[in-house]
């Protein structure tokens, strides 16, 4: 499991704002951060690894606007239930199994000669 060090991002934002911010350093944006050439020969120059650095490190000038989302108050109604007998709602019952069986649609199994199959064409 890779461990965030931004406990404040999400992974997304997290990728988006390293991604964006090793744009800038690919294209001769200046190091926010002090690397000798012994740690940048380390990570090979690679733009990803300073910004991930710069990142972590906490120097990066950057905010995230995560809007939140509206809360609406009001009271809340309570349905009301009906008190079914059983013998009533057997016959609910009864009345939906019958108007399955009349509205329902049979359904069979798939015969060879029903189903249309492309014929190779013949070799010559």
């Amino acid at each position: 499991m890779i461990e965030q060090k931004s406990p404040n991002f999400t992974r997304y934002e997290r990728a988006r704002i390293i991604g964006a911010r090793a744009l800038q350093i690919a294209m001769n944006a200046s190091l926010l951060i002090k690397l000798s050439k012994e740690d940048l020969e380390k990570i090979n120059y690679d733009v990803l690894k300073i910004a991930e650095m710069e990142l972590d490190s906490g120097i990066l000038p950057i905010s995230v606007n995560k809007p939140l989302p509206q809360m609406k108050r009001g009271e809340l109604k309570r349905q009301k239930k009906k008190n079914l007998s059983e013998k009533e709602i057997a016959k609910l019952e009864e009345s939906e199994q019958k108007e399955i069986e009349v509205e329902g649609e049979i359904m069979k199994l798939a015969e060879p000669d029903d189903e249309d199959f492309e014929e190779e064409p013949e070799e010559l």
